[in-house]
């Protein structure tokens, strides 16, 4: 027998025991105990005072009360998250700063320019790919002529020295002089292949200074567009080339 049974017993008291579950309710569960009920409803009162408490303070309150962080704030998912100020810049800071980069950019591209023009001087654009062929034509008076026409005889050189485009003597000149520069094959390859990695060097620099030049176009087309001018879209921008846009026309004093 527990105490609890005891303890009534003794003072003549009924013992206590739990209602059973009527057999036509079991199937919605247990019955629920005081000690559960208790406890469901102090949970219900604490939240109705927190209420009262909130509606109170928001009557009380004053309706002209301002402070800043109302305006920097804002409600994500119940949470008050500040806002991050955006950056403020006037027209007159943007075309500043527009004029910088324009700038920047001119100032690579001129430098760019410069060393293309070094390396066509020192080229002189001899063997560069896609450059058009020299053509040089012979004219004759008969296809028996041209059956028994030599070049190199008609050049007055070696036939060694036919193919080339630049530092051809003739056989009188080599009579006098030697022939100057390579004339071994492995070094002349050695040469051909060096003014290929140069000719390539110069097509890298050209095409590079034609994109910054349309960098500045576009950098430049935006900078324009920060007037208050009405104006209307004439063509899309591209990769190579900006957009161009007509003004309204306005006199200005």
């Amino acid at each position: 027998m527990s105490s609890a049974f005891r303890k009534a017993a003794k003072s003549g008291q009924r013992p206590h025991r739990e209602r059973a579950q009527p057999a036509s309710r079991k199937k919605l569960g247990l019955l629920e105990k005081k000690k559960d009920y208790q406890i469901r409803a102090r949970d219900y009162h604490k939240k109705q005072n927190a209420l009262r408490a909130l509606q109170k303070k928001a009557l009380d309150k004053n309706p002209d009360e301002f402070y800043f962080k109302m305006i920097h704030s804002q409600l994500q998912d119940g949470v008050h998250v500040v806002k991050q100020p955006k950056d403020e810049v006037t027209p007159e800071q943007m075309k500043l700063m527009r004029t910088q980069d324009i700038k920047y950019v001119e100032t690579k591209r001129v430098a760019e320019a410069k060393k293309i023009e070094r390396l066509k001087s020192e080229l002189h654009l001899l063997d560069a790919e896609g450059k058009s062929p020299n053509k040089h034509l012979f004219f004759l008076d008969s296809r028996k002529e041209g059956k028994e026409f030599d070049i190199a005889t008609h050049l007055d050189t070696l036939p060694e020295l036919v193919g080339r485009v630049y530092n051809r003597p003739t056989i009188a000149t080599l009579q006098k002089e030697t022939l100057k520069g390579a004339t071994d094959p492995v070094h002349l390859k050695k040469l051909a292949q060096q003014r290929k990695n140069q000719y390539d060097l110069l097509k890298q620099r050209i095409e590079r200074e034609k994109a910054m030049f349309v960098v500045a176009q576009k950098i430049q087309t935006r900078k324009d567009l920060l007037d208050k001018t009405h104006k209307v879209k004439v063509k899309k921008e591209t990769t190579n080339s900006p957009a161009i846009y007509k003004f309204k026309f306005q006199r200005k004093r």
